[in-house]
């Protein structure tokens, strides 16, 4: 069953106004920028695992429909000139057939396969000429499975959007479901030379009204608030301030004596563990299912500097924090990252999750997350380098996202198991959990200049999520 027309092609015209471009929010210009630096950049990739291959018309069709109903699917990214982040175009000459490929599993056909396949598409940057996102269908598996291997760059969607697309993709039942008439194919309108630099210029125009005009409100209200509580008005723009310099200050060293280098190659594994296991083990100590998630990952540092023989006692992590509202549009990148040192040399599974959730509460509530966007900008003029020195003495990332909560089908094939792998940008390790129906998977992406010995790192991690499922068990 397929909604959608084979070969079709974007309709191109010239018009006298060039439309208004969409520029890349503050925030995901600076995950463009900082990738000059190829150990920084900003690819995911996800493995969706079904029971059997998905019929091929329906997934080309689904994907179809995405990429007519999300716009950043079908545009690609143009540089401009300083201060101006790069803009969104699209791509007059957009190629469904060119995101999709297909093909049969080379031996074993196991997920070590698919894993390897993950791995150099991890390792490998987008044709940034087009839209950045690739699908392949692995097809061949051992006991007739299939899977679905998604890369894409992390501008086009977080974690969060990323669920809000599957459910374009998927059906609740095994029978493909008809959807509503296809998206028509947009019209491209084809930039005259010069209206670049026009657009610069408006851009840069309306940015200047924009700033001018929160000044002109908020400016008159300050002065009212200092004149009703003068100590109260002081007091939260000292505690703005401490939080915006919590959120950008250089991080000068590793936490960690042992994971020092930084380099371009990377290792994939996966986990697995019950969702309700480790809710039950966050909510016995007193923390929520993420407290237990960064308590599994800091217990398997611990044991690794241990199997080392090196002493670690706090490591500095990076954790995606979720500031879509309602009404935003579907996909998109709506995270800001923060960063911020939690306990690791805790033995005990329980004090260890009740003092992580104590660190990473007040991540959360942090006064500065209002101004992501203002704060991006702000590190958008700062140098290359310093961009770097933020990032590449993290020591780990952790990223929690909540995933499709029922069984879904693709092309009439049941879904079994979703594994993502968030990018490292400077960490050591990037571990990504993602739940479905009642699972959860943790997508292990290791750079192996600062862990070379993945195996270990590997059991070590094992046994620090067995140390916080125990609670539950």
């Amino acid at each position: 069953m397929a909604d959608g027309r084979r070969g079709a092609y974007v309709r191109c015209r010239r018009e006298e106004v060039a439309p208004v471009p969409e520029f890349m929010r503050n925030s995901d210009a600076f995950t463009w920028a900082m990738e000059h630096d190829p150990r920084l950049r900003s690819t995911v990739v996800t493995i969706l695992v079904f029971e059997k291959a998905p019929d091929w018309d329906v997934v080309r069709s689904r994907f179809d429909r995405v990429a007519r109903t999300v716009p950043m699917f079908r545009r690609r990214v143009v540089e401009n000139l300083p201060p101006a982040p790069p803009r969104w175009e699209d791509d007059p000459e957009f190629d469904l057939d060119y995101h999709l490929r297909r093909l049969e599993a080379p031996p074993p056909h196991t997920l070590d396969t698919v894993l390897q396949m993950a791995r150099r598409a991890e390792m490998a940057d987008f044709d940034r000429a087009r839209p950045l996102w690739e699908v392949t269908l692995v097809e061949g598996l051992e006991h007739g499975e299939a899977a679905l291997l998604v890369k894409m760059h992390h501008a086009l969607s977080d974690g969060v959007g990323g669920v809000q697309i599957a459910m374009i993709l998927f059906d609740l039942e095994a029978e493909p479901t008809a959807h509503e008439p296809m998206p028509p194919l947009p019209h491209i309108v084809v930039p005259r030379a010069g209206d670049g630099l026009l657009q610069l210029a408006a851009y840069d125009v309306r940015q200047l009204v924009a700033l001018s005009g929160s000044a002109l409100r908020e400016g008159p209200r300050l002065v009212l608030r200092g004149l009703r509580s003068p100590v109260g008005t002081v007091r939260s723009g000292v505690e703005l301030a401490a939080s915006v310099y919590r959120t950008v200050r250089p991080i000068n060293k590793t936490g960690s004596p042992l994971m020092l280098e930084r380099g371009m190659v990377r290792r994939l594994g996966v986990l697995e563990a019950p969702l309700g296991d480790l809710k039950a083990a966050g909510r016995l100590a007193g923390g929520s299912l993420n407290d237990a998630f960064l308590a599994g990952i800091t217990g398997g540092l611990r044991l690794y500097h241990d199997k080392h023989g090196v002493a670690v006692d706090e490591l500095h992590v990076t954790m995606p924090v979720n500031i879509r509202a309602e009404g935003d549009a579907m996909g998109g990148n709506r995270i800001t990252l923060m960063r911020f040192d939690l306990p690791v040399a805790v033995v005990d599974a329980v004090e260890r999750i009740q003092r992580i959730h104590g660190r990473a509460g007040g991540v959360r509530d942090e006064a500065s997350l209002p101004y992501t966007q203002q704060i991006a900008g702000a590190l958008n003029l700062m140098p290359r380098w310093y961009i770097g020195s933020i990032l590449r003495h993290v020591d780990f990332l952790a990223s929690d996202v909540p995933g499709i909560p029922v069984p879904v089908y693709l092309g009439g094939a049941a879904m079994k198991v979703q594994y993502a792998f968030g990018p490292t940008i400077g960490a050591a390790v990037n571990v990504t959990l993602v739940s479905y129906v009642d699972a959860c998977t943790f997508g292990i992406n290791v750079d192996t200049a600062a862990i070379p010995d993945f195996d270990l790192f590997f059991d070590c991690l094992a046994a620090g999520f067995d140390e916080v499922l125990a609670l539950a068990r």
